[in-house]
């Protein structure tokens, strides 16, 4: 399984030569009702994938995300990440749950309420390696992120680059991503998100370790000045339904 993988940029690496495109993800911030939880998700998700074969959907992927490292700011239970590589696509996806998704929907709300529902313009900077792991679980952080004044993310594009080259070059897994704000917000307070992946938590304790004791150095090198980051927030995500192009 590629985490995030080729659903948000069809392949491409960031590369100066190549076009970068960014994909469609909508988000989903949700609260379990009361008596339900996780395993009354399942059941709902099993439903939806029945319902998503019966209409050929083939295009959409589909992530679940529960707070790890939080804070009560995270005022939600799981995060529903939905995602195809078009936002045409994912647009057909969403007309097709509108016109025959109903019953579907009712099952959702039983199990639980969604206060959020936005959209972000995902760009992958840094692809994770390909692995045979199939337990469509990993770990995922969120930092919310601003530019400094007087740059541009163009100033920041090719130093991400940088930094996902660095840190391949000194052994870590991660993907990294950039979520620009699309629809559903209007009160945004960062420029975007920088998203990462790590197979489980001993990798991302790994690339933390390397952080501290000389990463921060190449990073200073790179972004000091630029950008600005609060504290990640980690997840534990599941994945829970793949397009045809991940399989």
């Amino acid at each position: 399984m590629m985490p995030l993988g080729i659903v948000l940029a069809d392949g491409h690496e960031g590369e100066a030569e190549e076009p970068n495109v960014a994909s469609p993800i909508e988000m989903y911030a949700c609260t379990y009702n009361e008596g339900m939880g996780p395993a009354d998700l399942d059941d709902a998700t099993d439903k939806f994938n029945d319902w998503a074969d019966d209409q050929g959907i083939d295009d959409y992927s589909a992530w679940t995300l529960v707070p790890f490292y939080s804070s009560p700011d995270q005022q939600f239970d799981v995060l529903w990440l939905g995602a195809s590589e078009k936002a045409k696509a994912l647009g057909r996806v969403q007309d097709v749950w509108l016109a025959t998704g109903s019953e579907q929907a009712e099952v959702f709300a039983e199990v639980m309420n969604c206060d959020a529902h936005v959209a972000f313009a995902a760009l992958r900077m840094k692809a994770p390696p390909e692995n045979d792991d199939d337990s469509g679980s990993f770990v995922a952080t969120f930092s919310d992120c601003n530019v400094a004044d007087g740059m541009t993310f163009d100033d920041l594009y090719m130093p991400m680059i940088e930094w996902g080259e660095y840190e391949a070059e000194n052994g870590s897994t991660a993907g990294h991503w950039v979520f620009f704000p699309s629809f559903g917000g209007g009160n945004e307070d960062f420029d975007f998100k920088w998203v990462s992946t790590a197979d489980n938590f001993e990798s991302l304790g790994a690339d933390w370790d390397h952080f501290n004791e000389s990463g921060w150095q190449k990073a200073n090198e790179l972004f000091q000045g630029k950008l600005s980051c609060d504290s990640a927030r980690a997840y534990v995500v599941t994945q829970r339904r793949e397009s045809a192009d991940d399989e």
